[in-house]
């Protein structure tokens, strides 16, 4: 099958499997480029939600920079060739990253599986068991946009909207890549607590109680989850909106934790990156475009490998003083916040209008960037070939609990 891409908004509705290989290649070739990372604490990782973004950047970057062990658990779909559909950018890319692994004969399981469900933890701690040794690095990244509660089967949709009172404010429109004015009118009660069940740490506590039940998790073994909070114009959508609550819960979850089970948990507050759930906020695309243009003019532009590399190098001293804030955040968007970006992001943030966006934003740099999510785009891939589009899970050694 010729791919080619198919968006509508901030979904694009197919995936180029050679080009998501590419991708993941490309990341890998940056982790062996960089001087090994040697963290003798950390010897088996289990990365929940590891096949896009940060989580994907966290499995590749404990497999080729700290040369651990790997458990990856993500929901993804693999491709209907009876219907002309592809894969999911998320499954080319852990096929890609278990290819690659299985070639330099590290150990990564792969599962996939709803991250959720009792049954996949079950499944996890089974093979975890199975190897033989305890985990003492759990990365959990999920941003998904619905959950089944496991014990009463309630579904969960979780809301993008400020709290309190409608919010309006300037937005690119990802049709067209024009600037739109959006207005969004402010979420429920039910519908907060519902974005916290699906994106709080509720199901955080889970994985670390089941492993913890299992005898899979280290005595002092880290726990890292992330988070974002971004500037003030920003705040009334994210921060201070249903998925800030959310994020609350969680940051809140993870202090818990370290005293419930003896571990070390510590939020990430990770710099502003485009992925498909960044997407999806609005305001977002807007303020990357421009951030994205002043951070790559002044030499501090970070993409998600570069970003989780400089995070595993904070971490190799847990005890460092400056490894948290004062309120117990790991700022990796120390570069993002600096008074000089955010100062100067304000400025052409109030100056943006229809006539001059295209001088002040990173239009066409966003517009790649969201286009690689899906493997287009990429150096050196034929786009014009015909390609197999479904994933032999089987052949990989990756075990399907999705269908």
């Amino acid at each position: 099958m010729i791919v080619e891409p198919k968006t509508k908004g901030f979904i694009c509705t197919t995936a180029h499997p050679r080009g998501c290989e590419k991708n993941v290649l490309d990341d890998i070739k940056y982790f062996e480029a960089q001087k090994k990372l040697e963290m003798p604490g950390i010897k088996n990782a289990l990365v929940v939600g590891a096949s896009t973004g940060y989580g994907l950047a966290s499995a590749l970057g404990a497999s080729f920079s700290l040369g651990a062990k790997v458990t990856a658990v993500a929901l993804e779909k693999n491709a209907q060739k009876d219907r002309g559909r592809t894969a999911s950018a998320g499954m080319y890319s852990l096929a890609a990253y278990q290819k690659e692994a299985g070639g330099r004969q590290l150990y990564l399981k792969t599962i996939i599986g709803d991250a959720f469900a009792h049954r996949t933890k079950e499944k996890v701690c089974e093979i975890i068991k199975g190897a033989g040794e305890p985990i003492d690095m759990v990365v959990y990244s999920i941003a998904a946009p619905i959950r089944l509660d496991p014990d009463t089967g309630e579904r969960h949709s979780s809301v993008l909207k400020p709290i309190g009172k409608e919010y309006s404010s300037k937005a690119i429109d990802l049709s067209s890549f024009k600037l739109s004015e959006i207005t969004i009118q402010p979420a429920t009660e039910g519908e907060i607590k519902s974005t916290a069940k699906v994106m709080g740490g509720e199901d955080l506590e889970l994985w670390v109680s089941a492993l913890s039940k299992n005898d899979l998790l280290k005595d002092g073994a880290m726990i890292l989850s992330y988070s974002y909070i971004g500037p003030p114009i920003t705040h009334a959508i994210y921060q201070n909106g249903s998925i800030g609550a959310a994020k609350a819960h969680l940051k809140a979850t993870s202090d818990r934790l370290s005293g419930l089970y003896g571990v070390s948990s510590h939020v990430s507050i990770n710099k502003a990156v485009v992925t498909q759930s960044s997407a999806a906020i609005p305001v977002l695309p807007l303020y990357i475009s421009i951030l994205f243009k002043l951070m790559k003019e002044k030499g501090l532009h970070e993409d998600c490998a570069q970003q989780i590399f400089r995070l595993f190098e904070k971490l190799r001293d847990k005890d460092r003083k400056d490894l948290a804030d004062g309120n117990g955040f790991i700022r990796m968007d120390d570069f993002e916040m600096l008074e000089s970006v955010q100062k100067e992001v304000a400025r052409r943030w109030e100056m943006a209008d229809g006539e001059n966006l295209a001088d002040l934003a990173d239009l066409d740099g966003y517009k790649r960037d969201f286009l690689k999510l899906f493997g287009f785009g990429a150096e050196g891939v034929d786009y014009g070939e015909d390609v197999e589009i479904e994933v032999d899970l089987e052949r990989l050694g990756i075990l399907n609990l999705a269908d």
